[in-house]
């Protein structure tokens, strides 16, 4: 989330959409959330890591699509700074997310 919302807070003020912005904030958190996940919070020996990448990628495009839509309406609908209109909108979703990849795109058992 911060890898995301860092990009979004250089970008938006360089001239890029937020939108946009959130887009390649997006793809590089996606690199360093796969790293850290797999490496520090859900590691298992056992475990498929190619299965694991595309669960987890499946699991973040959903999550992202979500999150864009809800941003684009917040951004539209509100007044709201959009640096804590993403920050909400990514903490609402980070949550089933984080469980998802514990209980699905990380489990050990990948049959």
């Amino acid at each position: 989330m911060a890898v995301n919302l860092a990009v979004v807070a250089i970008a938006v003020p360089a001239g890029a959409a937020p939108l946009f912005a959130n887009f390649f904030g997006f793809v590089l958190s996606f690199a360093w959330c796969f790293f850290g996940h797999a490496r520090w919070t859900f590691p298992a020996a056992d475990r498929d890591a190619r299965i694991a990448l595309w669960r987890f990628a499946a699991l973040s495009l959903l999550s992202f699509g979500l999150t864009q839509a809800v941003y684009a309406g917040v951004l539209a609908s509100t007044r709201v700074d959009y640096r804590l209109s993403l920050f909400l909108v990514i903490q609402t979703v980070a949550i089933a997310k984080l469980l998802a990849s514990k209980y699905w795109a990380f489990a050990r058992s990948q049959a």
